[in-house]
């Protein structure tokens, strides 16, 4: 938290502090320790198959430092990444932005945020429908609209809860290119309709993070063979995450750019030969920003490029039945 506190005011976003937020999922070993609090798919036969854990991330966007985390079973009620990260809420503070995809346009998630003062920036839930007809127009496809609290009481919500949530939302819902946006922030003349479509842009900075944390630092697969010692491996790999994105901030301080403008892999690669060859991170500091900010990534807005795999699985048929 405090280096997203420390972040100059030209990486923030309007003079704001936006979070963002996102989940993936984390293996690890089959032992029967991990695969009680963990199980594994249902998808999955047992002996064949591997615990799963759900983590939820929130990451600071204008240094990409990772400020909390929840993790839970990847399956069973309440685990999914809404259930996680109402358990994070208490870490946005008014003034603050969160940042999500669809799956986080809820009603209910909504409405916290907007009690504690939080705003948010959505892209709108596939499952509700937007009529730009209705409400009151701002603009072409942007106008403002009001949003009935459901009538079915989620199980996750008390009915003393039910009942202190506001009757309805005012909301405002734009489209930009092929999708709309759904946002708190419902005044258009402080907050134009190609401002929070090249906000949102910058939401694929969490995947990259994500990317980061999992892949460059090993954290794909835990490797411990209890539950309580993989979280504990966890929190390692974002400790040592948070450490790379310290050199990476005060790198781009000290060279006067952007820090989401540096290779967080260079950055690895370069500490990681740098603490081998025993050299001073106090004494050097200067001469290791410097080569630090050597590396810049490039400027890729917009860009689609789902998932694929450039290395062949080796033949080997899959293991259906387990033989131990």
């Amino acid at each position: 938290g405090l280096l997203s506190q420390k972040a100059l005011a030209p990486w923030r976003w309007r003079g704001r502090t936006v979070k963002l937020v996102d989940g993936t999922g984390l293996s690890m070993p089959d032992t029967p320790e991990n695969q009680t609090v963990y199980p594994q798919p249902s998808t999955q036969a047992p002996g064949v198959g591997f615990p799963l854990a759900r983590l939820v991330m929130v990451i600071c966007l204008a240094t990409g430092a990772a400020l909390d985390a929840a993790i839970g079973p990847h399956r069973g009620k309440g685990t999914g990444e809404l259930g996680l990260v109402r358990g994070l809420l208490a870490g946005f503070h008014p003034g603050d932005v969160m940042l999500a995809d669809a799956l986080y346009c809820n009603d209910f998630l909504v409405a916290t945020l907007m009690a504690a003062g939080v705003d948010g920036l959505f892209e709108q839930n596939g499952s509700r429908l937007t009529d730009f007809r209705r409400g009151q127009s701002l603009g072409t496809r942007d106008h403002l609209v009001r949003w009935p609290k459901p009538a079915a009481r989620p199980e996750w919500m008390t009915p003393e809860q039910y009942a202190r949530a506001p009757d309805e939302l005012t909301l405002r819902e734009v489209k930009v290119a092929h999708q709309v946006l759904v946002t708190t922030m419902v005044d258009h003349g402080q907050v134009s309709k190609h401002d929070l479509s090249a906000l949102y842009a910058r939401r694929w900075n969490v995947e990259l993070d994500l990317r980061n944390l999992k892949t460059t630092t090993g954290m794909d697969v835990l490797r411990c063979q209890t539950p309580q010692m993989n979280e504990k491996q966890l929190w390692v790999h974002v400790l040592a995450y948070n450490v790379i994105r310290l050199l990476m901030a005060q790198a781009a301080c000290h060279a006067g750019v952007d820090p989401r403008g540096l290779s967080f892999k260079h950055t690895v690669q370069l500490w990681t030969e740098w603490i081998s060859r025993n050299l001073s991170a106090t004494a050097d500091c200067q001469r290791l920003f410097t080569l630090i900010a050597q590396s810049k990534v490039g400027h890729r807005s917009g860009r689609i490029e789902p998932r694929m795999r450039k290395r062949r699985p080796k033949p080997y048929p899959w293991l259906k039945i387990p033989r131990a």
